[in-house]
This record gives structure tokens, sequence and C-alpha cells, in this order.
């Protein structure tokens, strides 16, 4: 069902709201120019005390100081500064809008409304995003309705998304909003969809917010569970962090909308997945955040049920699990984010619930991680099906690890149909954030280790041994692999057929992770 959350009446006071933030200069620049990099780095660890004190020592107070006291620290603020601070909104407009409640004299925030500045390929882009207070402005366990701001996931999950163009994008679970806003920066049109009225409602501000002209006009919100508001229809590309919380469904057990998606186990992640298949056009992607259970039963692996998901569905299938929890650890995650403080009689309780839930369905340990799905084109060579476990920290990636997976699914694709004598054909380029380190013992005629190193992507580290190490500081688009295989045999003295056979499996996937490439 389409919605139109926002009136005419509201819609004017989010422009009037957009022209106090513009003038304010409300930015992520701006607010770390106000405190010191110390306070900002502690704010991302939900510390406000460093931050609290450079804006009390502010005389003046600017008006974008007083809108972050509000809305970034929870701290309420005199009726007459947010007057100030909002001369075209004023404060009865704020209170229209539910961001801020009045008493006494006083402003005290309903709202989270803070800048945010993002970068990928296309440049870089400012806009302010809509939520609820955090668990860190509230005292007890949150609503079950909360509206996440933007988090851990949500980054991480914009940094999947490609940047090239895109004809329809749908933002399954929009939440914020903050999905919509990255994905219509390349589609030229956006379907949003969430099961909480209210989640719709703030992504209708923060799109607003965004500037109708520039946004809002492409994405349309819809209403429903899943892909429900979208029967029928395909899309080029689909994002989702869904609501993918494993919850157990004790009748204490709060099931909140943000994060529990109401059914058993993972069980929304496998209905994520199948579905990209139906509403997916060919060719077309799907990039996605989730976990998976371990369980005890035959095909319990976490990472080979999500690729039986895929590949029953008929996808293809990039799944890299980021990290994995015990059954224990992963209840502390989830209970504490809900706003239940380690050591309370609650958390104790909530603990018995998730264990009792886990060991009913013999489940050892969770997987987090990114799941990327394509809808095969007819006639495309071999299926690509991947997993892997990749805890290490990223490489240098500012613009996110998105355009790199896809530069990887293109290299399969240009590859797969190969066979060795066909790669050995090939003139390769070693990329440019590669880089060969050697350890040696003192004396030593040669090194004991080598290692080739990926500076950005997923920052892989290969374990390398003179030929490879030769062949890929060769590959230099000038000789074919077969050229530079044949050479080394010659130097090493060595079979080139046996050379061959070892090192061009390696090239395959040196294609496919990106450190070696088709074109500079």
């Amino acid at each position: 069902m389409t919605i139109a959350p926002l009136d005419d009446s509201a819609r004017a006071l989010v422009d009037r709201l957009r022209d106090d933030l513009v003038a304010a200069e409300y930015t992520v620049d701006a607010l770390r120019g106000l405190w010191c990099g110390e306070a900002d780095a502690a704010l991302a660890r939900a510390d406000r005390v460093p931050a609290r004190r450079a804006l009390t020592a502010l005389d003046p107070v600017p008006p974008a100081a007083v809108l972050a006291a509000l809305h970034l620290l929870g701290d309420p603020v005199d009726e007459q500064d947010l007057a100030r601070a909002l001369p075209a909104l004023g404060v009865e407009g704020a209170v229209a809008l539910g961001l801020v409640a009045v008493a006494e004299g006083r402003a005290v925030p309903l709202l989270d409304l803070r800048p945010y500045a993002a970068l990928d390929a296309g440049g870089t882009a400012s806009w302010w995003i809509v939520s609820d207070l955090g668990e860190q402005h509230r005292s007890g366990a949150l609503p079950a309705d909360h509206v996440l701001g933007v988090g851990g996931a949500s980054l991480t999950l914009a940094g999947l998304i490609p940047t090239s163009p895109a004809e329809r994008v749908l933002d399954l679970g929009t939440g914020c909003g903050i999905q919509s806003l990255h994905a219509g920066r390349h589609a030229r049109a956006v379907v949003a969809t969430d099961v909480s009225e209210r989640a719709l409602r703030l992504a209708a501000i923060t799109l607003r917010l965004a500037g109708a002209e520039v946004v809002a006009q492409r994405v349309e919100l819809r209403h429903g569970d899943l892909y429900a508001p979208v029967a029928g229809e395909r899309f080029d590309r689909i994002v989702s962090n869904p609501p993918f919380v494993i919850t157990p469904r004790g009748a204490g057990v709060t099931q909140y909308e943000y994060r529990d998606g109401g059914r058993i186990g993972d069980g929304i992640v496998e209905e994520v997945v199948r579905g990209a298949a139906e509403h997916l056009v060919e060719g077309g992607t799907a990039h996605l955040l989730g976990n998976w259970e371990y369980r005890d039963a035959l095909g319990g692996d976490g990472l080979a049920r999500v690729r039986r998901w895929a590949e029953e569905a008929g996808l293809d299938a990039w799944i890299v699990e980021r990290e994995r929890q015990s059954p224990a650890q992963y209840a502390e995650t989830w209970i504490r984010d809900g706003g239940t403080l380690v050591g309370s009689a609650d958390f104790e309780r909530l603990a018995g619930e998730w264990l009792d839930d886990f060991a009913a369905r013999g489940v050892t340990g969770v997987g987090f991680g990114y799941v990327v799905l394509r809808r095969p084109r007819a006639g495309a060579p071999a299926p690509l099906r991947r997993t892997e476990r990749l805890p290490e920290p990223l490489g240098a990636a500012p613009t996110g690890i998105g355009d790199h997976l896809m530069a990887g699914i293109a290299a399969h694709d240009a590859t797969a149909h190969l066979d060795d004598a066909a790669l050995a054909e090939l003139r390769l380029h070693v990329a440019g954030d590669v880089t060969e380190e050697r350890h040696q013992w003192p004396g030593a005629e040669g090194p004991t280790v080598i290692r080739l190193r990926q500076g950005g992507g997923f920052g892989r580290v290969v374990e390398a041994d003179a030929a490879l190490a030769g062949l890929v500081g060769a590959c230099d688009g000038e000789l074919s692999i077969g050229r530079i295989i044949g050479a080394l045999a010659a130097l090493l003295e060595v079979d080139e057929v046996a050379l061959s056979a070892e090192l061009l499996p390696t090239v395959r996937e040196l294609l496919l992770t990106g450190m070696l490439l088709l074109e500079p």
C-alpha cells in the first residue's frame, strides 16, 4: 500500500525546518568545529560528556550548538534559545512535527535529528536523518515501535550499495530512510517499504529534508511486510538490512519492529534471500545484511545454509561472514540493544529465554555478514556461488565495499567460461593497491615468507612463493600469463606444465578478489 504520511501542512513545516538547518550550519563539519575530535569519537561510543562540556563552554551559543545539545545529546534547552535556532519553523512548528515537547519554558527532545555526511564514487553528500532517540537518552527498555537511527549496520549496508546507475531500486525495510538516500543518488526511482507506519513517517521527514527536488520525488513509500508491497514487481537492485534478529517468542520478550521480523530463527533472512529471485530483473542484484544459525543437525553450517537458499532460488551468491557469536554472546548483544542492563533481573530473565530458544532448536552459534545476490541472465556462464569467512578489518575503502564486490562479479563473468589455455592468453595488470612484503632470516639467501597484501577491498593477504610473486610482479599488461609462466619455469628450473597447473587456479582467484585486473 502506497502511503502519504505527510500532509501539506507537515511538508511545509519540514521545508521551514530545512531552511533553519541550512541557516544554522547544522552539519557534520560544523559540529566537529564546536567540539574536539576526542568528543566526536566519544559520541560514536554513546559517551556525551566531552561534547556536552564543549558546548556549555561556548559564549555566545550558536544555533547549531542548541540543536546539537537538544537532538544529539538529548538535553533540554531553553525555549527562547530554540526559537532563535529555528526562526522559520518556530517552537510551535517543532512541537507540531513531533520534534520536541515544551513545558515550563524548556524544550525536551522527542526525536533524534542529526546531520549526516556520506562519500561514494559519485562524490560527497550531506543530509539530516530523523529517528527516535537512542537508548542513551532513555531510561529502561525501548518501545516496540522504536525507529532506529544511523548506526554501524546502516553504515555497513550503505557501503555495500554499488554506485552504478540503476532504473529501479527496492529499499526493503527502509527504517529512517537512510538507504533510500544512498540508493537515490544512483537510481531513477526508489520504492521504500516498511512494516512500521511510524518508520515510514520519520523516513518521509528525512527524505523531505534532503530536498523534494533532489531525492524525495524519486522515492515512493509503501507500507507492508517484506515483499508484499511490491508483489509482481521487479527491480534492478534490492538493498536491505532486514529485521533479522533472532528473538524467542516468549510472552515476556518484546518484539521490536526495527529488528524483529516475526519469524522463527533466521527464517526472515531465508525469506528475503529466496524472495529476491521473484523481484529482480535479469542481471539485477540484491545487497543484504543478515545473520544465520549454526545448528547441531545435519546441514547446520550457517554459510552452507545461506548458499543453499540462494542456489535453490536460482540465484548467484557471494556470502561473506564477518563475525560469529555464541548463543550467550548473541543474547547479550541484543538484550543490551533493547536498553536492558546486564546484571538486572530483566536481563537474566531474557537471557534465559534466548538460551532456551537456541537450545530447543540445536543452535550452536550465529554468523553475521554480507549477502550479495544476482538473478543470472539467460545463457549466463557458470554460476557464482561463493562463501567465505573474513573477520579481519576491511582494507582502505572510503567509498565502501559494494563496487569492489561488483568488480569481482564482473571478473567472474569475464573469465568463468575460459579454460586454462584461454586464461593463459590473457594479459593482466596487478592492482594498484597490491603490495608485496618479504621476510627472511639474517644471512639467508632468499625470503622465508612472501606475502601479497591488498590495500583496499577486504584487505586480503595471500601467502606466496617465488613463482606466484614473480607472476604477479610481471603482470603489467605486456606479456600473457602463459608467457610469464614459461619464463618463470625456465628461471626456476621447474616443469612448465606443472607450474601452470599450480598457478592458473590462483590467477582465477586473484582476478575474482581484485588483486589482478583485466584492465588497469
